[in-house]
């Protein structure tokens, strides 16, 4: 008992201890106006005097230069609490200011009623667009002109990204953020390079860290993907981020297009001289930047490419894709699971494969991939399927399947699947190593582009189309 009492009277001191600490650095900082890590709200008045200082902009260009870079290392300074609760701060009171936007809409409204007052209606326009330019966003595009401004901002909104959820203050400011971001990083700003194995370590390390689809196993894989005659890698660059790949493409240059990607990743698979190569196969595509989500620089770094091959290549008839279906199982698994399945074809899939096959085994047991006649019975129900999925299956207009959606909403067509054509775990886990192909017909590209946009329409080959009737 005594031990017990002695073991909560020493947390009680301890606690005791921090609460005086706490309070002494809260003086200290109110004296020395020193902004603590996890910016409590006693501190917010300090940034906030910050803030307001290059909202201001008293001074010439030299001083809020050095306002916006003081500020700029107070948030690096701040750990990631302090660095939430500045994005709050930001989102909560340096928005559109309501009453003044309220004031120049009147004024708008009533200059617009005049027929005779064009040059007041037009001027009425411009203070409406200044207006609706908020706060913060004048303040973040001060940073722009600091050393590596533009990577700080993509950090700031990679963090804004995280933190938002469904919040509507910072929701409204990320919106705000990705509108500035796509006109700093429009496609006309970017510079489409070619990665090879004699660039720098640090870029080197950057493909392997970032690559989203095929783990780079090794620097001999690494090399192979980049020194190999037969193989490519492309990424964009900005100017103001040159070390920084903001997105990069392996490809491929093989004769015919193909069905595995374990052969085409293999290292000891014979080289194809470039003069028999006819195909140039994207076989995986990654972005290393979360601050630029929604920006959509992917949809151009392929046709990009597709451009660059065309002109150093002529031989190059056929530009595909060999992609994974990342949706299908958990799909398949609620089709199963559910009491509505489909109808035709699609029903009688679904019945075939739960006699005849085990679901779990399917996707996880490692042995299936290896048992030939257990394969070999749910090869046409899988197919049948997972044709379904990739041309059925939608949210709203689109492909359900997001590597479906990008390459749909990028103009390409569905080819053909590939039985056992990812045999790793993943793949297994993902589609039951199903892969497939999506064709990029250059006199088809825009044509695809608008059927699926405006109609949802998606393009298929034959064999494909074939499938969804069988």
């Amino acid at each position: 008992m005594l031990t017990a009492r002695k073991l909560t009277l020493g947390r009680s001191l301890q606690q005791l201890r921090q609460v005086w600490i706490d309070a002494g650095q809260m003086a200290r900082n109110r004296i020395t106006g020193a902004i603590r890590p996890g910016l409590p709200p006693e501190d917010h008045h300090l940034v906030q005097r910050q803030i307001d200082a290059c909202l201001l902009g008293s001074g010439g260009a030299v001083s809020a230069h050095a306002r916006a870079a003081e500020l700029g290392r107070v948030y690096l300074d701040l750990d990631l609490k302090g660095r939430r609760n500045f994005l709050r701060l930001l989102a909560a009171h340096y928005g559109v200011d309501t009453t003044d936007l309220r004031q120049v809409v009147d004024h708008w409204l009533e200059v617009s009623l005049d027929s005779d007052a064009q040059s007041g209606r037009l001027k009425a326009e411009a203070e409406l667009r200044t207006t609706l330019r908020s706060a913060r966003i004048r303040l973040l595009t001060q940073f722009n002109d600091l050393p590596e401004g533009i990577k700080f901002l993509v950090g700031m909104r990679s963090e804004l990204i995280a933190l938002k959820g469904e919040d509507p203050q910072l929701n409204a400011f990320d919106r705000e953020f990705k509108n500035l971001l796509e006109s700093w990083f429009d496609i006309g700003f970017l510079e489409l390079h070619r990665i090879t194995w004699d660039a720098p370590a640090a870029l080197l390390e950057t493909l392997a860290n970032y690559e989203a689809v095929h783990p780079i196993r090794s620097w001999r894989d690494i090399k192979h993907r980049l020194a190999a005659a037969d193989r490519r890698c492309y990424a964009f660059i900005h100017p103001q981020m040159p070390n920084d790949p903001l997105i990069f493409v392996w490809v491929a240059l093989t004769h015919g297009i193909p069905d595995n990607i374990q052969n085409l990743l293999s290292i000891q698979g014979a080289e194809v001289e470039l003069g028999e190569a006819n195909t140039a196969v994207f076989y995986s595509i990654s972005a290393t930047q979360s601050g630029l989500d929604g920006v959509g620089l992917g949809s151009f770094l392929i046709k990009r490419v597709v451009d660059r091959l065309s002109r150093d290549h002529k031989q190059l008839k056929e530009f595909s894709t060999l992609s994974p279906i990342p949706g299908f199982a958990s799909w398949l698994q609620e089709l199963t699971a559910g009491e509505d399945r489909g109808s035709g074809n699609l029903s009688d899939a679904v019945g075939w494969l739960q006699h005849h096959g085990d679901l779990n085994r399917i996707f996880s047991d490692r042995s299936w991939v290896r048992d030939v006649a257990a394969v070999d019975q749910v090869r046409e129900p899988l197919l049948v399927l997972c044709t379904h999925y990739l041309m059925e299956a939608k949210r709203g207009e689109s492909a359900l399947d997001p590597v479906a959606n990008f390459h749909l909403s990028n103009g390409a067509s569905i080819e053909r699947l590939n039985w056992l054509g990812d045999t790793s775990k993943r793949g297994q886990l993902q589609s039951a190593c199903l892969m497939v192909n999506y064709r990029y017909r250059l006199k088809d590209i825009e044509s695809n582009h608008e059927a699926y946009h405006t109609d949802g329409k998606i393009v298929c080959a034959k064999s494909i189309s074939g499938l969804l009737k069988t």
